[in-house]
């Protein structure tokens, strides 16, 4: 069920901006956007803070590859939106075919080992956070993660896990592959603010 605030905004001035914008890039405004500018106290200053904080501040992973953990979060989740959103913004980081082959199977794709156990970490996070131990950290420490990595990777984790429950839970619409691209190099341009 869509709520008719995601559409038209529950102010006036949140209606006449979602046109603006609209009218001024030629696409619809995303739904993420429109849910974070019209109740302000829903996903307002402090998500987006820390969202911004996670995927564009300072980190040892690049900005494609926090983008690829968040469509991979996405994915476990089947978040459709999100996996579109996030997989479109890491192919600018990543290519087309790193991020095509993780989407499908990240434990073969051509990816960092580093990144390959921060992947089955957030996973595992995701579908069984119970089970999630020492051993888990253990294991990613291995092959190379360091203690930063595997924070920050489950500082992704978590915030795309409540993104993606709400994404579904609101059946945000999926934009087309070309407002896709055009959403994601507004993203990285813009990042999470």
């Amino acid at each position: 069920m869509r709520l008719r605030e995601i559409e038209q905004g529950d102010r006036l001035s949140s209606r006449l901006l979602f046109k603006l914008i609209s009218l001024m890039s030629r696409t619809r405004f995303p739904d993420a956007a429109r849910v974070a500018l019209y109740h302000r106290a829903f996903a307002g200053p402090v998500l987006n803070a820390w969202t911004q904080q996670v995927m564009r501040g300072p980190s040892e992973w690049s900005v494609g590859e926090r983008e690829l953990m968040a469509a991979m979060v996405a994915r476990f989740n089947s978040c459709p939106f999100c996996v579109g959103a996030h997989s479109s913004v890491a192919v600018h980081g990543l290519g087309a075919e790193v991020v095509e082959a993780a989407m499908s199977d990240y434990r073969s794709a051509p990816i960092s080992d580093e990144l390959q156990a921060a992947l089955t970490f957030i996973e595992k996070m995701t579908h069984d956070p119970q089970a999630l131990g020492v051993d888990d950290a253990q294991a990613a420490t291995i092959v190379g993660v360091s203690t930063n990595q595997l924070l920050d990777a489950a500082a992704v984790a978590t915030i795309f896990n409540i993104v993606t429950r709400y994404a579904n839970a609101l059946d945000f619409e999926i934009p087309s592959p070309h407002h896709l691209a055009k959403s994601a190099k507004t993203l990285l341009k813009r990042g999470y603010k």
